[in-house]
Order: C-alpha cells, then structure tokens, then sequence
C-alpha cells in the first residue's frame, strides 16, 4: 500500500521512494542469494565503458558467465570499446526485465584477457561465431582461436537493485492510488551491496 510522506523525507532531504522502499533489515547474504537469481534470470546486459572526448556509451552485452558478483563477457578486440577501455577501466553493467521492472545496477572495473585465456575456450559455444565471421584464413574462424576473441571481466565494487513485490496489475493500481492520495508508491524492494559486501560474496564463490 503506499507510504505517507513524512516530514522527516523533506527535512533529511531523503527521496521518499527510496526510503519507503530501502531494504536494511534482510541479511547481506540473502541480499548476495537474491541479486544472483535476478541477474541470471536476465541473461543479456548493457554494458557501459567510458570513451574520451564522449563519455559513457553503453552496448548490449550478453554475459558469458557470473562467476560470484562478477561478470565475463567474451567480445571481439577490433570493437572501439576496447578503446574505451584503455582509457579507463571504469564499467557499469546493467539489467532490466521489462515484465516486472526488476532492475540490476552494477559499478566494476574492468580488466581484460586475449585469446589465450583458457576461459575462453570453457566458455565459447558455436552460437559466438555468428557475431565474428570466419574470414576462410584458417585464423579468423570466429572460433575459440580466433585472436580477435578477448574475455572482458568486470569486478564489481557497487551494487544496486530493486525487486518488484507485486504483479504488473499492482503495480499500476498502486501508483495510481499513490497519486490520487498524495501518499508514495510502495512497489518493491531496493538494495545496495558495498565494497564489502561484495568481497564477501567473491570470497564465499571462491
């Protein structure tokens, strides 16, 4: 049901929404086991990277593995974001389903591995080759070999997401009441996970 305003949001200068829908009390780990099922049931991502004289230019990216809170993404090192890349190792990795409006967001550094990183044999599947071609040169096959296949991997540091705790119908009944009544629309549940946190979970998967 939605939340009544309080004085207190406007004196703190608090985003109503986010305090009426902030989870502190659930434990860390619960929050680490909730973050990984909502990310594995979104296999496909934005990817941003930061490029000179631009800014932030984000791709959509599927990932290749999760492996604790952090991400593998196998791409093709003739792309400009490796460019990006070599001018700051900043990264952002997002996630939307767009039936709940469930949302992942995810601030990392980004390092990366050429082709002969065993990890990229584990992780191709033929599927790969449709985004690489095979130039007929016994090279560039758009197979596992092929040197123009890298693996970028994003260590996460922050983490945000939001789970919807009610249905599509819900969702527009309470915000329309939340409007009518001048309460605050009560849809989900948001969290973050710290530096921290994260280590934590990265050392639990180890």
């Amino acid at each position: 049901m939605p939340q009544p305003l309080s004085a207190s949001d406007i004196d703190s200068k608090t985003d109503p929404t986010v305090s009426v829908q902030f989870d502190n009390e659930t434990p860390k780990d619960q929050q680490v086991q909730d973050f990984y099922k909502t990310v594995d049931s979104l296999k496909t991502s934005l990817l941003t990277t930061i490029r000179s004289g631009v800014g932030p230019v984000a791709r959509s990216m599927a990932v290749a593995k999760r492996v604790g809170p952090d991400f593998l993404f196998i791409a093709n090192k003739h792309s400009r974001k490796f460019e990006d890349i070599e001018n700051s190792k900043e990264a952002l990795v997002t996630f939307q389903n767009s039936s709940t409006q469930d949302w992942v967001s995810i601030t990392g550094t980004i390092t990366v591995a050429s082709n002969d990183d065993p990890r990229i044999k584990e992780l191709y599947n033929p599927a790969l080759s449709a985004w690489f071609g095979d130039l007929g040169d016994g090279v560039h096959t758009g197979k596992a070999e092929d040197p123009r296949m890298a693996l970028i991997e994003v260590k996460s540091k922050y983490i945000s997401y939001w789970n919807s705790k009610v249905t599509s119908l819900g969702f527009l009944k309470e915000v329309g009441l939340a409007a009518l009544t001048g309460k605050v629309a009560d849809t989900g549940i948001q969290r973050e996970l710290l530096e921290k946190d994260i280590e934590a979970a990265r050392q639990e998967s180890s």
